[in-house]
């Protein structure tokens, strides 16, 4: 590990005390990359690992500036690329930024696109917004229908307290919502009478209309409670079966809500990634000038080198210990950077364009262990489009994730009970995540993550890794200079040694 400076270490540190998700992208504001110093790597392969050869010069660095009008940047940026699909283990695009002038064509082709999918999107996410209330609204009344038919169950219960709690339930609802529709003739209302006054009190304490006979009332009382017991007694029957039926219909509306939800979601996500796409994020210079037909664009591909611990050890630049120890990955990386300035130049009818102009090439090796690489891919996410999308997710997976629970219960056809462990490795079922998962990445649970994967922090190398990084940081060099080497000689142009 190269030693930071203090001002940078102190950033880094006060930031992860602080769990904060960017800690190592204020680091990079203040932080500058080593220089490039010249290393015989023919001298350096045949030393001792633990001599550390590769940390004293870790960086190999060149930079190329090819400014043709006749040459397709398209053709230099796919040269390089295929050369990295050949010779490396696999390559990834970091960064792909543009910006045009504000005159420019290009600038007013990418504007009406962009506009049209932000309408399309704006649309879905309106039906979205829609579903997602109705979802809500099921939810409720699922959760009162459950209510309901809690007390239906406690009428078949063998304990009688529980039994007499569940028909004085009942009574009371069935007094509130069917028997008030009666008007003045509804029990409450007579009971504001004189004549009636304990008809409420009578009709709670009935368990049946042969046992009315036996209460001390008088007969028109009396009358009117058989009445309206033999009513509510059928209320029981019916309205048992039909909110059964009811709740049943409703599950299976939720169930089809939900599924119109990621219907959605797999329509939006094309939208939503070419709209982040057609954002114009490259960093304003003075090149661009805004009466100039002029674009910028800015690209950064990784490529991962071939680096076998094996054959080190084999091959005798490191110990047979090595083999024991609990290390971490190490591997090459070479970085390359593009940086063009382009004159857009409208290729056909259909909006396609080329570009030619001016080319900024840097090639730049590394050697990161595998808690570095999750690390920067992570920052680079979160400096990407992380504050934009944590927008939406606030707006919608955070705010219902609480019903999460209760959604998977409803369309669940097991006891809470009796679930499956092996169903927490099918697919996401919350609908909300999977509408924002394009952008903000497929992401696991944090209670599924190990401490390890969640960390921002990086442990320092020990002895046999600071020997392993050595090695990797000499074939990084090495595969560094290929590249550039075999970039310049397909233009035909003198190489550097």
């Amino acid at each position: 590990n190269t030693p930071l400076p203090k001002e940078v270490e102190n950033i880094v540190k006060e930031a992860l005390e602080e769990n904060d998700p960017k800690a190592y992208l204020e680091e990079a504001k203040k932080a500058e990359p080593r220089e490039s110093i010249y290393m015989d790597l023919t001298d350096a392969k045949l030393e001792n690992a633990f001599a550390y050869e590769g940390q004293k010069n870790p960086i190999e660095k060149h930079k190329l500036i090819y400014d043709t009008s006749s040459l397709s940047l398209e053709q230099m940026y796919f040269w390089i690329l295929d050369f990295m699909v050949e010779e490396f283990i696999s390559s990834e695009k970091l960064t792909d930024n543009f910006v045009s002038s504000a005159t420019s064509g290009h600038f007013a082709e990418m504007g009406t696109r962009q506009t049209r999918l932000q309408d399309e999107a704006m649309k879905m996410l309106g039906s979205v917004n829609q579903v997602v209330k109705s979802i809500l609204n099921i939810v409720y009344d699922l959760k009162e229908f459950e209510l309901r038919l809690e007390h239906y169950k406690g009428l078949k219960s063998e304990n009688k307290g529980k039994k007499e709690s569940a028909i004085l339930s009942l009574k009371q609802i069935w007094m509130d919502t069917v028997d008030i529709k009666r008007g003045n003739t509804a029990i409450k209302m007579m009971a504001q009478q004189y004549d009636y006054v304990t008809i409420i009190d009578a009709f709670m304490a009935a368990e049946s209309m042969e046992k009315v006979k036996d209460i001390d009332l008088n007969d028109r009382v009396k009358r009117i409670l058989q009445q309206r017991l033999a009513e509510f007694e059928k209320w029981i029957t019916e309205s048992e079966r039909e909110l059964t039926k009811r709740f049943d219909i409703e599950k299976k509306y939720l169930k089809s809500q939900i599924n119109t939800v990621k219907l959605y979601s797999r329509w939006i996500k094309p939208y939503l990634n070419s709209i982040k796409d057609l954002e114009q994020r490259a960093d304003l210079t003075s090149s661009l000038v805004n009466s100039f037909n002029t674009t910028l664009f800015e690209l950064t591909i990784i490529g991962h080198g071939k680096f076998k611990l094996e054959k080190e050890i084999g091959d005798g630049n490191l110990p047979e210990e090595t083999r024991k120890k609990d290390l971490r990955k190490y591997e090459p990386i070479t970085v390359v950077e593009f940086k063009f300035r382009s004159v857009p130049e409208r290729s056909d009818q259909r909006g396609g364009y080329g570009f030619r102009g001016r080319a900024e090439v840097t090639f730049t090796s590394y050697s990161l262990n595998e808690d570095e690489l999750r690390v920067l891919k992570d920052q680079l996410e979160k400096s990407d489009i992380g504050d934009m999308m944590s927008l939406i997710e606030g707006a919608t997976t955070e705010s219902l994730s609480e019903l999460q629970d209760d959604i998977d219960r409803f369309l669940s056809d097991k006891p809470p009970k009796e679930s499956d462990p092996a169903d927490s490795k099918s697919e996401d079922t919350n609908p909300f995540s999977a509408l924002l998962s394009p952008l903000l990445g497929k992401r696991k649970s944090k209670k599924k993550k190990s401490e390890s994967e969640d960390s921002l922090e990086i442990k320092e190398d020990n002895a046999y890794e600071k020997a392993i990084r050595s090695r990797a940081i000499i074939k990084g060099r090495v595969d560094c200079v290929k590249i550039y080497g075999a970039f310049k000689g397909s233009y035909d142009m003198a190489g550097f040694r």
